[in-house]
């Protein structure tokens, strides 16, 4: 078995905090911009989530009326088409609701709602 003896090794840094260093130079070295607190990021409006949210919220409203009106047989369909309708209607309803609404308590400044609650795309 061949061995490596042009290899030289060195060691690695300790990252502990010696008596030489310079608090600034430590703190400098453990800076990670991710941890950043920016007020600013917590105030931006996400307007394509808030459009989606109202989107899926009407289009939940009109998947769960066209249901209704299947049930109740002022449309004519079958009830397996009103199911459908019905279960389309409230995967699509119940998160545009709940979007939209972070959203207008986020816009009216209620404690606890904000922007940053709601995810941006």
């Amino acid at each position: 078995m061949a061995t490596r003896r042009n290899v030289r090794y060195t060691p690695l840094a300790s990252g502990d905090f010696d008596d030489n260093d310079d608090i600034n130079q430590v703190k400098a070295r453990n800076y990670d911009p991710r941890f950043d607190y920016t007020p600013k990021s917590f105030d931006k409006i996400p307007w394509k989530s808030i459009l989606l949210a109202i989107f899926l919220l009407f289009l939940g409203s009109l998947l769960l009326f066209l249901a209704f009106f299947i049930f109740t047989g002022h449309i004519p369909g079958e009830k397996s088409q009103a199911y459908g309708l019905l279960a389309l209607g409230f995967l699509t309803f119940l998160p545009g609701f709940y979007e939209t609404r972070i959203a207008y308590y986020s816009f009216r400044g209620a404690y606890g709602y904000r922007f940053a609650s709601i995810p941006d795309y």
